[in-house]
């Protein structure tokens, strides 16, 4: 048996594996592709070269479409292809396209990101210059014809040079930070200018439609004694911030399997042999904002330490379609960043005071190396030294977990080096308005400017001791709320400010997490099988803290109108959960969005001694109660003109369609509670379509071979709608079924779909 099965791994092996006389010798660039079920591809390369070279190739045949229109997007060519009032997807807001165009003409820096990236390892210059030869190729081959539909013949689909990687790497860096804030920026000008008429908002740091769970299982918790993951980030359905599997391996021993976004060179969320790691968009704040005092004699100037000093003027042009004339306009920065407004919240240029922001992650170039090395990290503290020594996470904790049996949670990015004590000496009579979406300081004094350490990559960061970082032989998990609980059981010490909220009430999708786990763990520890079932609960937490008592008010109230009555019935034989066939979901959605945000809800006020528990019990008393069910009664309205049955099966209002197949979605919204989040939208054809949530799911164990991995990429891996691989795993997602991720050679070939494909040139 020992014998057939060696045979196999063999066989299987050579199958994969780049051919001997396919030595590198004359040839720039050379991979090899071979997929497996659902279409992911398996990548080998001699060199990084060719890693960059075949993930890029790998990536445009399912994506080229979405990929071309991003690198038009950081190109700042959007108004001319698209037209300047359309829209733009950035980060995770819709933008308008002449306000995208002159953000990124004019806050991404190309002579310092070409001068950055000839400082970066050698492995990082050639990855990237093969994922431009891997594009550049994929057009050639395809010609013409071989273009997706959605794209052919558009102007903006195009080769793609060295700059073009480099605004997009500077765009996923900026991607929870400056991003958000594009419109702000592009459209700020000194008083007694013209000022552009667009809409621009101050974001909602719990509205940004960011979010995630992840677990790292310690060998104390799982069955096997080895360490295990849970990834569940929540990303978007559509756009280029989806996620795309592909198994990776390259030079020096480098094989990883997981995940990228749109242009990502590698897997930066997954798992090699030894390590699986996960990541989850962090509470810390990337960016600090600046209350400047303006020179009374130039509004482009401000005073700083008393003197008066000039803002730096950009002056960007904008292309515009063929026939009209290009949009010119002038930004200012400081030293403190560039100038922003945000009229409808106060934030105005004056001839007194200005806004600017100053960004962690501006040229952070650092990332994919940090990225490299987790992938070739033997254990979870070479995971950690790789986050700590970088600082190259821009945006997200990191949450691993090893074959040995130790669990890490490192909430260790990219931030300013702002202390409590700066923070609150520097902080301006007006900072509290800011409080919830950022730390402002005191732009008129050069002491407020961040601290420098002596040891970070880049001068004004803070170091990774002063960050949180956590390794057990238990169990950590989080779902973006800040460092301050991994688990109930070690809270950890206070630290600045910009690592997010300390001893605040935890949202009800933390203490979902807490409390589910919690109970999964005392019915036994951890293996596949119960990570599964903790992933894809559907279960509610707002359902559970506040149904019975909506009961007790659908019992109490006296001459109910009818739309209450029907309500209560729905809210009757639903089972709490927002499975495809859970009946009365829809109106509980509707009423908790009404609900959840009612001041003095619960009875039982935060404890930061019982941050799990707390608050809890719904106040239904008097007037409260009244508000409750004018709120329940609005959201039976609400389904009502939206036509949708009030104990309509929940797989019947959520879903997405492929084509003319309508696929049922489980899941619900994370403010409910539920741990496999699905945020949607009004869909055209009736219902709701999901738009943001659960993506990619791993759970990744170990044994004595290697790596254990079970996922799904919940909207599949390709964008182009005459891909086989279109909307294959959503079925699978909305079915609720796994893949065991193919890992080993004898595992691929047994998944193999065609030939390998092998280029080179």
């Amino acid at each position: 048996m020992m014998k057939r099965i060696a045979v196999l791994a063999a066989a299987a092996a050579a199958l994969v594996a780049v051919p001997a006389s396919e030595a590198l010798a004359g040839k720039r660039y050379s991979a090899t592709i071979t997929r497996t079920t659902f279409g992911i591809p398996h990548i080998e390369a001699r060199d990084w070269r060719g890693v960059g070279y075949g993930v890029a190739y790998a990536y445009a045949e399912d994506n080229l479409c979405l990929l071309a229109e991003e690198f038009a997007t950081v190109a700042g060519e959007r108004s001319k292809h698209f037209g300047p009032e359309a829209k733009a997807v950035l980060g995770f807001e819709e933008v308008d396209n002449l306000s995208s165009d002159v953000f990124f003409r004019a806050v991404i820096d190309l002579p310092a990101l070409r001068k950055g990236m000839k400082a970066q390892p050698a492995r990082v210059t050639d990855l990237m210059a093969g994922y431009v030869a891997g594009y550049n190729r994929f057009l050639k081959d395809a010609g013409a014809d071989g273009i997706p539909a959605e794209c052919r013949g558009k102007a903006w689909v195009r080769p793609i040079t060295a700059d073009d990687m480099l605004r997009l790497n500077e765009k996923q860096m900026l991607l929870a930070s400056s991003l958000n804030l594009a419109p702000a920026i592009a459209n700020a000008a000194p008083p007694g200018t013209a000022a552009p008429k667009v809409a621009i908002t101050l974001p909602d740091p719990k509205e940004l439609g960011m979010g995630s769970n992840g677990w790292a299982f310690g060998g104390d918790a799982t069955a096997n004694g080895r360490g295990m993951v849970i990834g569940n980030p929540h990303f978007p359905w559509k756009g280029p911030n989806r996620f795309w599997q592909m198994h990776v391996k390259g030079p020096d021993g480098y094989e990883v399997m997981g995940v990228g976004l749109a242009g990502t060179p590698m897997p930066t969320l997954g798992f090699n042999k030894d390590v699986a790691w996960t990541h989850t968009v962090t509470e810390a704040r990337h960016f600090t904002l600046y209350q400047l005092a303006l020179d009374p004699a130039d509004p482009t100037r401000y005073m700083l330490d008393g003197k008066s000093e000039a803002m730096t003027p950009q002056t960007v042009t904008v292309p515009m379609p063929e026939g009209t004339p290009a949009v010119t306009r002038t930004l200012y920065t400081t030293r403190f960043g560039p100038v922003f407004v945000v009229p409808a919240r106060g934030i105005t240029w004056t001839a007194q005071s200005a806004f600017s922001l100053k960004d962690a992650n501006r040229g952070n170039q650092r990332g994919i190396d940090t990225w490299l090395r987790i992938g070739s990290a033997k254990n979870v503290g070479e995971i950690k030294a790789a986050v700590s020594e970088t600082l190259g996470i821009p945006w997200v904790n990191t949450i691993a977990s090893d074959r040995f049996g130790d669990a890490l949670h490192a909430d260790v990015t990219a931030v300013p080096n702002v202390s409590a004590e700066k923070a609150k000496s520097c902080a301006t009579p007006i900072a509290g308005l800011f409080a919830e979406f950022a730390i402002l300081l005191d732009g008129s004094k050069s002491a407020c400017d961040w601290n420098v350490a002596s040891d970070t990559p880049a001068p004004g960061l803070m170091p990774a001791r002063d960050q949180a970082a956590t390794i057990v032989k238990s169990w950590l998990t989080n779902s973006n709320d800040s460092y301050w609980i991994s688990n109930p059981a070690i809270p950890h010490r206070e630290l600045s400010p910009v690592l997010g909220k300390y001893a605040t009430a935890r949202s009800l999708r933390t203490r979902s997490n807490f409390t589910e786990t919690a109970a999964m763990l005392a019915g036994g520890k951890v293996d596949h099988a119960r990570a599964k079932a903790l992933a894809f609960a559907n279960k509610s937490l707002a359902a559970d803290m506040a149904l019975d008592e909506i009961k007790v008010l659908c019992v109490m109230a006296e001459s109910p109108a009818d739309a209450l009555v029907r309500g209560c019935e729905a809210m009757a034989g639903w089972d709490r959960r927002f499975e495809a066939d859970s009946r009365g979901a829809a109106l509980f959605r509707a009423f908790w969005a009404k609900a959840g945000r009612l001041p003095g809800l619960w009875q039982v006020p935060f404890d930061p001694a019982d941050p799990v528990n707390t608050p809890r019990a719904l106040a239904i008393d008097g007037t409260k109660g009244e508000k409750l069910l004018a709120a329940f009664t609005e959201a039976v309205a609400e389904l009502d003109k939206a036509g949708i049955a009030l104990d309509a099966p929940w797989g019947e209002v959520q879903r997405v369609m492929a084509g003319n197949e309508a696929i049922a979605i489980h899941g619900g919204p994370g403010t409910l509670g539920i741990l496999n989040m699905q945020e949607s939208r009004p869909a055209p054809w009736g219902g709701l379509m999901p738009m943001h949530g659960t993506s990619y799911i791993q759970i990744v164990g170990f044994d004595e071979n290697g790596p254990v991995a079970d996922a799904i990429l919940s909207y599949s891996q390709s964008t182009n709608p005459a891909s086989p691989h279109f909307a294959d795993q959503t079925r699978a997602y909305a079915a609720k079924q796994w893949h065991r991720l193919p890992f080993h050679a004898a595992e691929i070939a047994a998944e193999r779909i065609g030939e390998p494909k092998r280029i080179r040139e």
